[in-house]
């Protein structure tokens, strides 16, 4: 945000546009899936499983059932609470408090992104190896 002033950046997080407060919907992944992908945070979506880091569900575990993207809220199986009434309600669950233990496999789009987004690290890597090989190469015959 190009603001310090808290005030705005509330504003612009309740007001903004849904393209732009899809960032917000990002959620850390496991030490698991961050060797897998070679990412460390994705966005939340349906079907995925994910554990509550945060508040006083902590450390319970549960498939998002569904993701709010105007109100930037999860809403994780399970995980409810009673009313007046005795119906059970979800709770909504900012996606910052949640932990990504593991994706939705089905969104082959999805998949596809996040290797070939890694695989672009790797060629970098390997030139970048390369690229050193080859100036000590050529110091070594100096």
């Amino acid at each position: 945000m190009k603001t310090k002033k808290p005030s705005k950046q509330r504003t612009r997080l309740y007001k903004g546009k849904l393209h732009k407060r899809k960032s917000v919907l990002n959620a850390n992944l496991s030490k698991e899936l961050r060797k897998e992908t070679g990412k460390r945070s994705l966005m939340v979506r349906k079907e995925d499983k994910v554990r509550i880091v945060r508040g006083k569900n902590k450390k319970k575990e549960g498939k998002v059932l569904s993701v709010d993207h105007k109100k930037a809220k999860v809403f994780v199986e399970k995980i409810t609470r009673k009313k007046a009434d005795g119906t059970e309600k979800l709770i909504p669950i900012k996606a910052s408090n949640l932990l990504i233990i593991e994706l939705e496999r089905k969104d082959d789009k999805r998949l596809k992104k996040i290797i070939k987004e890694t695989g672009k690290e790797e060629k970098k890597e390997t030139k970048k190896e390369l690229q050193k090989e080859t100036i000590e190469e050529k110091k070594e015959e100096k």
